[in-house]
């Protein structure tokens, strides 16, 4: 019991040696590293970063022929730093063992790699670390999803109604129009011109924004049942393959993304040029509302208010 505890508690190193056998594996390890991103599923832990300290240990294959010191015959330590950066960068996460597994499948891609443990501990959530170990093998990893290029897989049309779009007696042919068009389509709105509450908190105020986009799409969706409301990535891949019209809820995607984001929602365009992006989309339609502030690859075609949208 004292060396379970005493390996349960000590570096990934020390499970590694004890779990080896009579034939232990050649390692490489990944002491301390430490990084500041955010996470966590608290709404105490959105809007502020916090320390992560990774301990990680890979088990490598022993390549029996001369290493001639050739690095390109070894498994690089960059593997391991970059399959942390790499994750990090992929999403917002709530929970550290989501990364964990993330992390590991990401380093048991990479023949060489026969095992990996690995620890991540929170450092500025108490007085101690907290953390999660786990261990895997590259017979039971997940395999590592592919990111779709731009242009490569379903790319969706993403429209922008603006106010006056929203309530427009058009409404109804756009939807047949695109409909029939058989197009991956996106439609965004703005938070709508009803009072919001005020808030001195940037962070309090995103969220109340983005509340108000929502109501504002459910009150759309109300007019006709083909534009469903969608708030997570995995549906809008889904509506998109079964050829539904999407009605963005920005609140999940917008507060889960990882890397630059928009802080203010303003007229919710320059969110739509955000998500567009996001999305792959070659282009974003704005129709009823002014050009968004913001540039960005995707191209941006602003219409007004007529019975046809000329799509691109």
């Amino acid at each position: 019991m004292t060396d379970q505890i005493t390996q349960a508690f000590g570096h990934p190193l020390e499970r590694s040696k004890a779990l080896s056998g009579d034939m232990p594996a050649d390692r490489i390890s990944l002491r301390d590293y430490l990084t500041e991103v955010e996470i966590g599923a608290f709404q105490q832990e959105r809007g502020r970063h916090q320390r992560l300290r990774f301990n990680i240990v890979v088990e490598v294959r022993h390549d029996p022929g001369p290493l001639e010191d050739d690095v390109d015959r070894i498994l690089s330590y960059d593997t391991i730093t970059e399959a942390i950066e790499a994750e990090l960068a992929a999403e917002r996460l709530n929970l550290l063992e989501t990364l964990a597994e993330r992390i590991s499948a990401r380093i048991l891609a990479e023949p060489q790699a026969l095992r990996v443990f690995t620890r991540i501990e929170k450092l500025d959530r108490g007085p101690g670390a907290l953390g999660v170990e786990i261990m895997r093998s590259h017979d039971d990893a997940l395999p590592v999803p592919e990111a779709a290029a731009p242009g490569q897989g379903l790319v969706p049309l993403v429209i922008f109604l603006g106010p006056e779009a929203v309530t427009s007696g058009a409404l109804t042919g756009w939807l047949d129009q695109l409909q029939a068009k058989k197009r991956p389509t996106i439609l965004c709105c703005g938070p709508g011109g009803g009072q919001r509450p005020a808030s001195a908190s940037r962070q309090a105020q995103r969220r109340i924004d983005l509340l108000a986009i929502e109501q504002a799409a459910w009150v759309l969706a109300g007019r006709d049942r083909r534009c469903v409301v969608v708030n997570t990535r995995t549906e809008l891949d889904w509506s998109m393959k079964h050829d539904q019209i999407s009605l963005w809820a920005p609140s999940k995607i917008v507060l889960d993304a990882a890397g630059d984001r928009p802080d203010a929602v303003g007229d919710g365009t320059a969110l739509a040029l955000w998500f567009a992006e996001q999305m792959g989309a070659r282009d974003l339609l704005v129709v009823g509302a002014p050009a968004p502030a913001a540039e960005g690859a995707t191209r941006v075609t602003v219409l007004p208010v007529t019975d046809i949208l000329p799509l691109p």
